[in-house]
């Protein structure tokens, strides 16, 4: 038995197991509490969180203490190395604080139930094993168990059409997207004979990188992960989902979903897709450009907040793309700096859309904005450096993630793509600024207090000081961020 399950294993696999157990700890506790005592399930997914913590923090510790760049398991399947490390610490980040916010939202909204916060826990295990695996089994395995989760999140409101349409949408999507990434993986196994990244890197390698098998694996493979990313041109699902999910589901749909599908892209054109950049660089460089393109110009006529910020994250996948295309040192850091710092700035705003919904008002609309500042002030002013921030405005984080990834565009001389994502930021600026215009010079239609709770107040706290700090303060986010380089 220790053959196959060794103390190595055990370890690298710590945080995930962690995960499983909350998850499923959870679900099993809310068959024992009264409905009105659901809201202390939040305290159970912080536990869990904690743990998970102590895990990563072990698990750094043990690489600096023995010196070592990654530990691997499962004969190569999982790698704990600063990459993996890095990501997990995103996704517990923004899993903790949505938890915070659900319980006020989902009660407003009828619909408070346990299984939300065990979906929550389960579809974190799921990012673990995107930002850790090293084998396409895993990867898959990893990418499915945090996707089924969310077509359940997504149509969590089960007495709204539009949850239930978009959840639908999502998942037959979502299954097509699948089969071309299964097809791309068959087709790699093919090649490889083996389902290990590097073994599957090094029979690339060894084929020209036209190769006509070579090409469908990439051409197949990329489909699959851009839909994952919701890069144009398969970015239809995204503002449906969006609009359509809990307010909550949406915010971490955008944040953490994006940030482990980005971690699965980058393990795979770093890694097996490697030797193949010749290929796969053009087609990234027009996916890129559609995708600032068409997330920037659909967002200018958007009144529904949720589908203004879906095209914004749409055009925010662009801009992580062009990092991978530059593919220096300075590109892939410049990637895990702005999945870190979007992962805040987004979650901010989407977090002052949750404290719109009140009884029997969504609360999406710009209409529902309009007055913010003289409704609460607080508010008001998080939400405007949130936006700053997404439009890369100094000194936000934003600002420092577009500056790494503009520069590592000089850097190889991709001048045309730095100049053309440049000239999107003045475009962005414009229909953020829609929202700034709501909030601070039209009149608001009513008076009435916005819903608020104790972790509402605590995850905007958060967020609009982590976009601010890291901006004014970056050195030890850009550490971690150079630590989790895939060199």
């Amino acid at each position: 038995m220790s053959s196959f399950y060794t103390a190595s294993d055990h370890f690298v696999l710590i945080p995930a197991i962690m995960l499983a157990l909350f998850g499923c700890a959870v679900l099993l506790f809310d068959l024992l509490v009264e409905p009105r005592q659901r809201k202390y399930l939040v305290l159970l997914v912080t536990a869990g969180e904690i743990f998970t913590g102590v895990a990563l923090v072990r698990q750094q510790m043990y690489l600096s203490a023995n010196g070592l760049s990654q530990l691997a398991a499962f004969q190569g399947s999982l790698t704990v190395d600063g990459f993996a490390i890095f990501f997990n610490w995103i996704f517990l980040a923004a899993t903790l604080i949505v938890a915070m916010v659900s319980y006020k939202y989902l009660d407003i909204a009828g619909e408070h139930h346990g299984e939300y916060y065990g979906l929550l826990l389960l579809a974190q295990c799921g990012m673990f094993f995107l930002a850790a695996g090293t084998d396409l089994i895993t990867l898959f395995i990893g990418l499915e168990l945090m996707a089924l989760c969310f077509y359940v999140m997504v149509g969590f409101l089960r007495t709204e059409k539009r949850s239930n349409e978009a959840a639908m949408k999502y998942l037959l999507l979502g299954a097509f997207s699948s089969g071309f990434l299964v097809y791309g993986f068959s087709v790699m196994y093919g090649i490889s004979g083996s389902t290990k990244l590097a073994d599957v890197a090094s029979a690339i390698g060894s084929r020209q990188p036209w190769d006509p098998v070579v090409f469908l694996a990439m051409v197949t493979t990329t489909v699959g992960l851009l839909f994952k990313i919701s890069a144009v041109p398969f970015h239809m699902w995204a503002p449906d989902a969006y609009e359509g999910a809990p307010t909550t589901v949406t915010a971490y749909l955008s944040v953490a979903s994006k940030a482990a599908s980005m971690a699965f892209l980058l393990r795979i054109f770093l890694g097996p897709l490697a030797p193949a950049r010749v290929s796969w660089e053009w087609l990234l460089s027009a996916v890129a450009i559609a995708t600032m393109t068409v997330g920037n110009l659909a967002a200018i006529n958007q009144n529904n907040i949720k589908r203004l910020l879906a095209y914004s994250s749409i055009s925010h996948a662009g801009y992580m793309l062009l990092g991978l295309i530059a593919g220096n040192d300075t590109g892939i850091k410049g990637v895990a700096v702005y999945v870190l710092v979007y992962t805040f700035m987004n979650l901010g705003a989407f977090l002052v859309v949750v404290a719109l919904r009140r009884k029997d008002i969504i609360g999406e609309e710009l209409d529902d904005i309009a007055g913010l500042i003289h409704r609460s002030p607080g508010y008001a002013s998080l939400m405007l450096i949130f936006l700053l921030s997404l439009a890369g405005i100094p000194p936000t984080a934003g600002f420092l993630g577009k500056y790494y990834i503009f520069l590592s565009l000089v850097e190889t001389q991709h001048y045309t793509l730095a100049v053309i994502a440049v000239l999107y930021v003045a475009v962005a600026i414009y229909y953020y600024f829609r929202i700034v215009r709501a909030m601070f010079i039209r009149d608001a239609a009513d008076r009435v207090p916005l819903a608020s709770s104790l972790g509402l107040r605590v995850a905007l706290g958060v967020s609009g000081v982590l976009t601010l700090g890291i901006g004014i303060y970056p050195e030890p986010f850009l550490q971690m961020a150079q630590v989790s380089l895939m060199r």
